[in-house]
């Protein structure tokens, strides 16, 4: 990273890795982030470096930035020595070794503090603070200190962490998707798994699998927030199992194929359409800001290259998509989300019935696509049992409260398991043998 100071050029002995290349544009472009990461994804030089490219950059009089980790003995650990690693090129630089600040050439300040003595920042400006391990830290911190504190300035925050459950940092994690849903200029939600970053290799990562506890691993290196949860219908692991999966053309030619359709319903919703051949479930088709009719061409356009077996709509928002289709001369079906499912003594309605089926066909050896859309809305159901002890979901509208917006994706794959379909002439493949659904 290469840096003007005074005219001089001077190259810091910062290479990005791969992911952190994503990050840096991000947290240059919006004034709040949330950065959810996995171990070792290396946050904190993320985070060191981005402090120094804006400290240096600020042409204020007097700039002020702060590293905020849960403890003093902790931000000085894991933050001051980066700090003055990769400043050292810099010309006239000074570390303050008992006030753990660094003084740039320019005259911006960095300083490295814990939230443990939040009181020590009350009454000072900052232009900048990274609030790190974010889970750790009480949330009056930000809403009592540092807030306050970035107000003359217009200043930005970054949160940072690792999950630990539904805590204060995952409050904040939902808040934020809203928000960068509202206001996507000013805020970003990142998130950077283990399996996807590509900073630890696969087999490093199946071993890290084998020798940790399930839920550690799934919270720690897989970001899943629920991991100590025990009412999540789905669970990560299973889902990134499923993306893992594939199906030849010749180990599917005699399922069926199902096409489930999910019309937006208001605002930020996702229209989507899915597609699945027995146990091998294809890329989502997500459209935004599409009127019914626009829709309806669009699964039309799907429905002749694809040639399903059955179509289900959803019935909420659909019924001018269903009309049109069928205006058009196609055959589909409408499902009723809140209506009676086909097992009445184990679903408390159909939503339940299409979900737990689809969480049982995961379970089966589905096959999912690598799509992140899909599995942040596959895992961020919860369940539970009514009076009689049948299942029901959380409803949606207390996910889209709780998550900022609907589990769209997941719903339209669901919708592909709302009816039996029968199977292709000649059916003999054991994973839809011996079951009132086409591969359970």
């Amino acid at each position: 990273m290469k840096k003007n100071v005074s005219d001089l050029l001077v190259t810091i002995p910062y290479r990005p890795r791969a992911a952190q290349r994503q990050i840096h544009p991000q947290l240059e472009t919006h004034r709040f982030c949330v950065l959810v990461t996995h171990r070792q994804l290396g946050k904190t030089v993320c985070a060191v470096n981005h402090l120094l490219k804006q400290a240096l950059q600020n042409t204020l009089p007097h700039p002020r930035y702060f590293y905020l980790a849960p403890f003093l003995k902790q931000a000085k650990m894991i933050a001051w020595d980066y700090l003055k690693r990769f400043s050292a090129p810099l010309p006239g630089v000074n570390a303050n070794e008992a006030e753990l600040c660094l003084r740039l050439p320019n005259g911006a300040r960095i300083w490295v503090c814990g939230a443990d003595n939040p009181d020590a920042l009350r009454g000072t400006y900052a232009d900048g603070v990274v609030l790190d391990e974010y889970a750790q830290i009480k949330p009056d911190v930000f809403t009592e200190i540092i807030r306050p504190m970035l107000l003359s300035r217009e200043g930005w925050a970054v949160f940072m962490g690792t999950p630990k459950g539904q805590n204060a940092f995952f409050e904040l994690f939902n808040r934020a998707q809203k928000a960068a849903q509202s206001e996507p200029g000013v805020w970003w939600v990142g998130v950077f798994r283990a399996d996807e970053s590509g900073v630890i290799s696969s087999g490093e990562l199946e071993r890290l699998r084998k020798e940790t506890p399930d839920n550690i691993f799934r919270q720690e290196y897989l970001c899943d927030f629920t991991a100590s949860a025990e009412n999540i219908l789905i669970p990560i692991d299973g889902v990134v199992q499923a993306c893992a999966r594939h199906y030849s053309p010749a180990e599917l030619r005699f399922a069926p194929k199902i096409m489930g359709v999910d019309p937006a319903r208001f605002g930020n919703d996702r229209s989507v359409i899915f597609m699945r051949q027995g146990l091998q479930a294809f890329s989502p088709l997500v459209f935004r800001h599409v009127d019914n009719m626009t829709l309806a061409e669009r699964v039309a356009r799907q429905m002749e290259s694809f040639r399903p077996d059955a179509v289900f709509v959803d019935a909420g928002c659909g019924g001018g998509v269903i009309d049109r289709l069928r205006q058009l001369g196609f055959s589909v079906t409408e499902i009723p989300f809140g209506s009676a499912p086909s097992r009445p003594a184990q679903y408390a309605n159909k939503r339940a019935e299409m979900w737990g089926e689809m969480a049982a066909w995961i379970k089966a050896g589905g096959a999912l696509p690598d799509c992140g859309e899909l599995k942040a809305d596959l895992c961020q159901v919860c369940y539970d049992f009514d009076a009689a002890g049948r299942l029901r979901l959380e409803p949606k509208e207390k996910i889209k409260e709780r998550c900022g917006k609907s589990p769209d994706t997941a719903d339209a794959l669901a919708l592909t398991f709302a009816a039996p379909v029968r199977g292709r002439a000649g059916a003999t493949s054991r994973e839809f043998a011996n079951s009132d659904y086409d591969v359970l």
